[in-house]
């Protein structure tokens, strides 16, 4: 929603979250920020927290800002992608330690640019801290980061991408984001109201991750928070050529749903 509906005339936060709201969804995700806590509050949503980190001394601080925001749930990008396994976990630790001391569920995204920029790097981060804590490690999951950085293509997403179970059955935040092996982001509809070919072809996998989920979790009081994460013009993911950002999350939201209704049988109730 940066620069929405345009640059020159770009809706204020009240105006983004009555937007956001009306559209049906639960919450929104944003960065510590003045006001924040009075208007999730006054519009009805769950805050979402974001923070950045690279080194251990600007946990403290970063956190408690996102929970006097309101937050509970904070999506995490931690380090950068020349960070050593040893020296990511040790941060991991360390930001796990200090979210438990302020009450807050935090979760480390796989994100290029990050420590966990790669499959491999994410899975042994979460293998070495399990082994060190004897606990599952929560990811915030953007496979569109993997499909890129190993090139996949559509009939591969499910066996490349859905290899750790225990890892997806455990995370509680999920971005998903369309993507292919070539872009990160590929647009959902023709902007003519048609689901594009590439939208079509990713379905099944969100559809698979979806699943996967909920075989480890039927039995369980765990929650699943969904970001029909639609980037803008504004951060390179979106093109100025292809139907907007906020309209495009608006239909993924809606396919989403149907996913969940069909694999929760919610459709048939």
């Amino acid at each position: 929603m940066v620069h929405y509906p345009s640059q020159s005339s770009e809706w204020t936060l009240d105006q983004k979250f009555a937007g956001i709201k009306k559209a049906g969804f639960d919450g929104v995700i944003h960065p510590p920020a003045a006001g924040l806590s009075e208007l999730t509050e006054k519009h009805g949503l769950e805050l979402f927290g974001y923070a950045a980190f690279s080194k251990a001394s600007d946990f403290p601080t970063l956190l408690q800002a996102n929970k006097d925001c309101g937050a509970r749930y904070v999506n995490v990008h931690l380090g950068k992608d020349g960070m050593s396994t040893p020296e990511a976990v040790g941060l991991a630790i360390l930001l796990m330690q200090e979210g438990r001391k302020l009450g807050l569920e935090l979760a480390i995204e796989a994100h290029r640019d990050t420590c966990t920029e790669t499959p491999e790097k994410t899975y042994a981060l979460a293998d070495f801290y399990q082994k060190i804590t004897g606990e599952i490690l929560p990811i915030t999951w953007d496979f569109s980061h993997f499909a890129v950085v190993k090139h996949l293509v559509p009939s591969n997403f499910i066996e490349k991408l859905i290899v750790r179970p225990d890892l997806i059955q455990r995370s509680q935040q999920f971005h998903f984001r369309p993507f292919n092996g070539q872009h990160s982001q590929v647009p959902v509809t023709d902007g003519a109201g048609n689901l594009t070919q590439e939208m079509s072809v990713w379905l099944p996998f969100a559809e698979a991750v979806l699943r996967c989920w909920l075989d480890g979790s039927r039995n369980t009081e765990c929650e699943i928070f969904i970001c029909p994460e639609m980037g803008p013009v504004v951060d390179g993911y979106n093109l100025s050529s292809l139907p907007n950002s906020w309209e495009e999350a608006q239909r993924l939201r809606s396919e989403i749903d149907k996913l969940w209704r069909k694999l929760t049988n919610e459709d048939k109730a």
